[in-house]
């Protein structure tokens, strides 16, 4: 563990450094060819069955969440600052929401509706920046940044949309966004913390991580198993169960130092 001095330099200057790096690369254009999915069967008159349906788990877990974090006493020792919980009521419905918008973008894949795919997820990664705020730094600073944190993610995908509507298609702004998520996440490993199950957050990374290889892999994986499933619709899964182990680890904490009252 570092101290929370250091802990919060270190994460200023990464995030520099990651914002920095994205600045300096070249324009990243959407490709067309990503709506262009491995799997493409219908069934049950649902066109892109697979990758559609599979948008079903996020669903499961939003509501999950919801209904677990919502009904929690005040006194509720997973959450010693009632401010703590609001991050995650966002997570959760940022997860109800991407159910919503990945099901409507994957019925019929174009740029339009890859805006409302990306929106919740941004409301996923920013709201969970703001968790771990709250719990390894303060959660003052934490419900003061949510808003701006949340601000910043749905600008990051308007931009990337008003950019290719004006045929100069810039996904930097949107790809920082995500990788400077992961690493704030990662990162609150290495500060005090407040509560037990803290290394539930490596794998939280580590689902997404997976998600995002079953992604880039989405054709390849589909011919090497015969046509069963493709990596997009796995993606869904393994994203889902990222999502899942918020709630387990919620569920599951106690503080540090004490039993569950």
């Amino acid at each position: 563990m570092i101290s929370r001095r250091t802990g919060i330099t270190l994460l200023l200057a990464v995030i520099a450094v990651v914002a920095l790096v994205f600045l300096l690369l070249p324009r990243i254009p959407q490709p067309q060819a990503y709506h262009h999915f491995a799997d493409q069967r219908s069934f049950l008159g649902i066109p892109n069955f697979g990758d559609v349906v599979s948008n079903l788990p996020f669903a499961v877990v939003g509501l999950w969440g919801l209904w677990f974090v919502l009904r929690l006493k005040p006194d509720d020792e997973r959450f010693l600052d009632s401010g703590e919980r609001w991050p995650y009521v966002l997570v959760f419905a940022g997860l109800l929401l991407t159910a919503l918008g990945s099901s409507y973008y994957h019925l019929a894949p174009d740029n339009a509706r890859l805006v409302w795919d990306r929106l919740p997820m941004t409301v996923v990664f920013m709201s969970m920046v703001a968790a771990v705020i709250a719990e390894r730094i303060s959660v003052r600073a934490a419900l003061w940044l949510l808003p701006v944190l949340l601000t910043l993610g749905a600008g990051s995908v308007v931009q990337w949309y008003t950019s290719e509507l004006h045929g100069a298609g810039d996904l930097r702004l949107y790809a920082a966004v995500q990788v400077c998520s992961a690493m704030v996440v990662l990162m609150a490993l290495l500060l005090p913390r407040r509560y037990s199950r803290g290394s539930d957050l490596a794998v939280v990374v580590g689902f997404y991580v997976l998600a995002k290889l079953l992604e880039t892999f989405d054709r390849i994986i589909f011919h090497a198993l015969g046509g069963a499933v493709s990596g997009h619709t796995l993606k869904h899964l393994a994203a889902a169960m990222a999502g899942y182990w918020i709630l387990r680890m919620v569920q599951m904490r106690t503080p540090v130092g004490r039993g569950r009252s």
